[in-house]
C-alpha cells in the first residue's frame, strides 16, 4: 500500500474518471445527480491511499464495481476493504456483469445498503422508494 501524495491522487483518480469502464458509466448514469433515493454520490474519491469507484458521504457507503482483475487480488481487496471499515466506511462490491445485466438488482442492492444505516441528511425523506421490479408489482 503506497501512500500517494495529493497531486498523484488527484491526478491519479481524474484519470480514473476519464477511463471509466463501461460498467462504471452505466452505474454512475444511475447514482450521479441524486438519482438513487436524492443520495448524493462522488466517483473516484480519494480515501487514504485507495480511490474508491463511488462514495456516499452521508451513508458512509463506499461502492466498488469489480471485474476479472479482482479475482487474484482477493488479498488486497480485502487490505482495502478493512483500511475502508477501519475509517468508518462500509463497502459493497458489484460486479461489472451484474452492473451490466442486472442493473435493477445492483441498485436494490445499494438502496439496502444505504437503508441500512440512515443518515441524519436523509431522516425526514421517509422510507426509501422500492426498486424497479419491486414497483410493477
Amino acid at each position: 500500500m503506497r501512500q500517494h501524495d495529493g497531486t498523484e491522487a488527484l491526478d491519479r483518480a481524474r484519470q480514473l474518471r476519464r477511463e471509466a469502464t463501461e460498467a462504471e458509466i452505466r452505474l454512475w448514469q444511475n447514482l450521479r445527480s441524486r438519482r438513487l433515493a436524492d443520495f448524493k454520490f462522488r466517483r473516484q474519491v480519494w480515501i487514504g491511499p485507495f480511490i474508491a469507484d463511488f462514495l456516499c458521504m452521508d451513508a458512509m457507503l463506499v461502492v466498488e464495481v469489480d471485474g476479472s482483475q479482482h479475482i487474484g487480488d482477493v488479498a488486497y481487496d480485502a487490505d482495502r476493504t478493512a483500511y475502508l471499515a477501519n475509517k468508518g466506511y462500509r463497502v459493497i462490491r458489484v460486479w461489472n456483469n451484474d452492473v451490466m445485466q442486472r442493473m435493477d438488482g445492483v441498485l436494490a442492492a445499494i438502496l439496502s445498503a444505504l437503508s441500512s444505516v440512515p443518515s441524519p441528511s436523509h431522516a425526514s425523506h421517509g422510507p426509501l422508494p422500492l426498486p424497479v421490479e419491486e414497483r410493477a408489482k
